[in-house]
């Protein structure tokens, strides 16, 4: 089948070379001029792994244009894989969808099927076949099909090949049977349905999700507080099939491209219909605090944070991928930096993007010991594999104080015990060093001024 798919991101690019691993004709739309130039020279521009592996295999089935008309004419499909990005108000900001579909609907010169792979608020489909009945030529029939992603940075196309379902929402036998089509390749389940339950389909799985990150966050702050360690209730929850292991793992937070506005998204559309949904509401407002505990955390150690010279691993929302999107980085870096902090920062990703938002104010590392030399404080936000595989050691060895504080729980609390070094963890008791007398379990700091020579564990402070 020939098929156009306008908007070559992680969802666009990563659509149309699977639709290309099962055999159908690609064309993919990018504006983007610098983009397109990597497109045509066969390399990805995501970071995405097997993308740039499926675009050489299926060169023969892929063709990059900067032209949707071109696109468009003759193909049998056509999926919108373009932003929604949140609105200031939380909504989702919808401009780029109808622009494409103004284009589809000026350029189709024959029956297709406009597909939404973006993900898009419920009504948004039944809008978009209003705007084809009134703008597609005369002869023209444009059917829409909501057909949501669900697509995990890191292994978007395993999940693409592969996933537990493809979701299908139509108004009418003919568009199933295309998608039905396209998707012969997939042996998973599918679902076809109408277009809103399509629809509602992805927020409310991608808002559960997050629902269960901010309810584990919620009690790993609590298992510090009581002294219980949140891994072990997460497996204990985990074991009972109704609950799931998965998403149960404590930390700073959700970011990227898809829960923060997915949530938002669906909180202004209920209040926009005068209801609340107060659970997606809590979660939104856990997330948010949960992104500076470390800050908090932080605290225990230094009264205030100037002056300081600070380590933070890991940039990246969360591993394998380079996107910085609501990335807690992005808010722990700002608030470092007004506290008067040095930031250095190490992130196997790169640093262009990082670098666009801060050419100047923090030291990009090019390893994880130049970021923690002599380091009074580490922060790690992203669970980068060499991270884990850094010797706990060797933050006793590099730091000026080994004060480490972990947002999401690299090392075990036995992996870094009589490593030298202050360990604080998410929902998990601390660990420190055997001289550090606390056997009253009071807050403990360092002296505030981080010039002063960095004295023995014995002669901290109680707060």
């Amino acid at each position: 089948m020939k098929i156009a798919v306008i908007g070559t991101g992680y969802v666009g690019l990563v659509t149309a070379v699977c639709l290309a691993h099962w055999g159908h004709e690609v064309t993919c739309v990018e504006t983007d001029t610098e983009k397109l130039s990597i497109l045509r020279a066969g390399r990805s521009p995501i970071f995405e792994k097997g993308v740039e592996e499926l675009m050489q295999s299926c060169a023969e089935k892929l063709a990059y244009t900067d032209d949707c008309g071109e696109a468009c004419r003759g193909a049998q499909a056509a999926f919108i894989c373009v932003g929604t990005p949140e609105r200031e108000d939380g909504f989702a900001n919808l401009k780029q969808v109808f622009a494409v579909a103004k284009q589809i609907a000026a350029s189709a010169r024959g029956d297709c099927v406009c597909v939404v792979k973006s993900t898009v608020p419920i009504g948004t489909n039944r809008k978009l076949e209003r705007l084809f009945f009134s703008e597609a030529g005369k002869g023209v029939t444009i059917e829409v099909a909501s057909n949501p992603e669900f697509l995990s940075q890191g292994t978007a196309v395993r999940d693409f090949l592969f996933g537990p379902r493809v979701v299908i929402g139509v108004e009418s036998a003919h568009c199933g049977e295309i998608l039905r089509s396209i998707y012969a390749g997939y042996q998973g389940q599918v679902i076809v349905t109408d277009r809103q339950t399509a629809e509602m389909i992805k927020y409310a799985s991608n808002d559960f999700l997050a629902l269960k990150i901010s309810y584990i966050n919620e009690i790993a702050n609590l298992c510090e507080i009581v002294g219980a360690d949140v891994e072990t209730v997460a497996r204990g929850m985990g074991a009972d099939s109704r609950i799931g292991k998965n998403f149960l793992r404590a930390g700073i937070g959700y970011g990227g491209s898809c829960f923060p506005k997915d949530t938002k998204a669906l909180h202004w559309l209920a209040k926009y219909y005068d209801y609340e949904i107060k659970t997606i509401k809590a979660a939104i407002e856990v997330n948010e605090n949960q992104k500076i505990r470390l800050i908090k955390k932080a605290r225990r150690y230094y009264q205030n944070l100037e002056g300081l010279s600070v380590a933070v691993l890991g940039l990246t929302f969360k591993p394998d991928t380079d996107d910085l999107r609501d990335a807690p980085s992005l808010q722990n870096i700002a608030v470092l930096l007004q506290e008067g902090a040095d930031v250095r920062v190490w992130d196997p990703s790169g640093y262009e993007r990082i670098k666009r938002l801060y050419p100047h104010q923090i030291t990009c590392c090019g390893t994880i010991g130049e970021a923690i030399q002599d380091a009074h404080l580490c922060l790690i936000l992203t669970e980068w594999e060499q991270i884990r595989n850094f010797d706990p050691a060797g933050y006793a060895q590099h730091m000026k104080r080994p004060v480490v504080i972990d947002g999401r729980n690299c090392y075990s609390p036995a992996a870094v015990q009589g490593a030298g070094i202050v360990y604080d963890s998410v929902g998990r008791p601390r660990v420190l060093p055997e001289n550090w007398a606390d056997q009253t379990g009071r807050v403990l700091y360092l002296p505030v001024d981080p010039r002063k020579t960095a004295p023995d564990f014995h002669t901290f402070h109680e707060a």
